[in-house]
């Protein structure tokens, strides 16, 4: 009787646990422009030192270009324009962080150049917000919530959203009718 007992605690204990993991989700918070913002660390595959980019002609200006990441080429994306701001200026703590994303079926790694990687959090459940409806500086729709970390918040980030191959091809579109039409 008293080894079952053991067993039905054990597997109380790891259902428990198991819950709790459920209950919360772990985050890569950074910095950029001077506010914190985090990705689900699911969708991350590294973070790596920023250099060796070469630029790529004729692309919307959010893409900064692209790196040799072991025989892969990697497009880079600057989130700071991505989300209508100056591109980031390039310190000694700018980072690309590696972001696996699905597009066309099909799964692709992108850079996003970030000021400076802080930690991995873990966010309970009942911590995370809704998006605003509105006040925010960036689009809703890249907003995936808003974690309450230490009495503040952090804006979590729909990297897929974000990352969208049709919009940031649209985004060129719209940026080579801009140039040609100032031309005009």
């Amino acid at each position: 009787m008293n080894a079952i007992s053991q067993a039905v605690n054990r597997k109380g204990a790891a259902s428990a646990a198991a819950q709790a993991a459920i209950e919360q989700k772990q985050y890569l918070t950074f910095m950029l422009g001077g506010e914190m913002f985090a990705i689900g660390i699911l969708g991350i595959k590294e973070i790596i030192e920023y250099n060796g980019l070469t630029e790529v002609p004729m692309m919307p200006e959010c893409i900064r270009g692209v790196i040799n990441l072991r025989g892969a080429v990697v497009p880079v994306m600057d989130l700071s324009a991505r989300f209508g701001r100056a591109m980031s200026t390039v310190t000694k703590r700018t980072c690309i962080i590696i972001v696996e994303i699905e597009a066309h079926g099909e799964r692709q790694d992108i850079g996003v150049v970030v000021d400076a990687v802080n930690a991995v959090l873990e966010i309970p459940i009942s911590e995370i917000e809704a998006p605003p409806a509105f006040g925010s500086k960036i689009r809703t729709d890249f907003i995936e919530g808003m974690g309450k970390v230490n009495g503040k918040f952090v804006i979590l980030l729909n990297v897929n959203q974000i990352l969208s191959v049709e919009d940031i091809g649209e985004l060129g579109i719209v940026g080579d009718a801009a140039k040609l039409l100032a031309v005009a």
